[in-house]
């Protein structure tokens, strides 16, 4: 891995309505409270959809491809300009929809195209200081005006999962009753690491 200059970055991985953007908006409350400068970037599922792309269950090589590069430019975009980074979906996310949809649909991956999109997640990984990921609980109603398949919901919640820990990226597990505990302590190490990063001298 190349040292670069970069903020501290925490990121949120996970299936869809399990919380995340409402977690990393605390998150960025809590840190500015502190006068930290806080970036973020947003699930890009959107921008892709409105550019003609497929998402969730009809994702494809492009658009996930299009998701993953488009995350990357955002994040890179951010790094000179704040002292911490909030990622909703970090890049592997966005290959665990991918998988998720070809098994919704029963469709065989391409060995190619997974193991550039798995070489891209892996690598750019490196880059996250800490990776959070939600637990899926059946039981929390799904937000207003979001995708209500549930099927493909859980298969995108075992398939980010499965990619997270196949390819070696190590992350802290969100369940929807710990969101409090886990924001006080998600802010602590954000400004203990800020801390031990600016003692560091030249």
């Amino acid at each position: 891995m190349v040292n670069v200059e970069r903020p501290v970055t925490i990121a949120v991985a996970g299936t869809h309505s399990t919380g995340k953007s409402t977690f990393l908006a605390r998150l960025a409350h809590a840190l500015r409270r502190d006068g930290v400068e806080v970036a973020t970037v947003a699930d890009l599922a959107e921008q892709a959809h409105r550019t003609g792309l497929p998402i969730l269950h009809s994702h494809s090589y492009p658009s996930t491809l299009w998701i993953m590069t488009r995350g990357i430019s955002e994040e890179l975009a951010a790094w000179p300009h704040a002292d911490v980074l909030l990622v909703d979906r970090p890049v592997p996310d966005a290959l665990g929809y991918y998988l998720a949809a070809l098994a919704y649909r029963d469709e065989t991956p391409d060995p190619a195209a997974i193991e550039h999109l798995s070489a891209l997640a892996h690598h750019h990984s490196t880059h996250y200081d800490l990776v959070l990921r939600t637990v899926l609980d059946g039981t929390i109603p799904i937000g207003e005006g979001r995708d209500r398949n549930h099927r493909y919901r859980r298969l995108a919640d075992h398939h980010v999962e499965r990619v997270l820990l196949q390819l070696g990226i190590g992350h802290e597990l969100l369940p929807a009753d710990q969101h409090d505990p886990t924001l006080e302590r998600v802010a602590d190490f954000t400004l203990d690491r800020l801390a031990r990063t600016s003692s560091v001298g030249p």
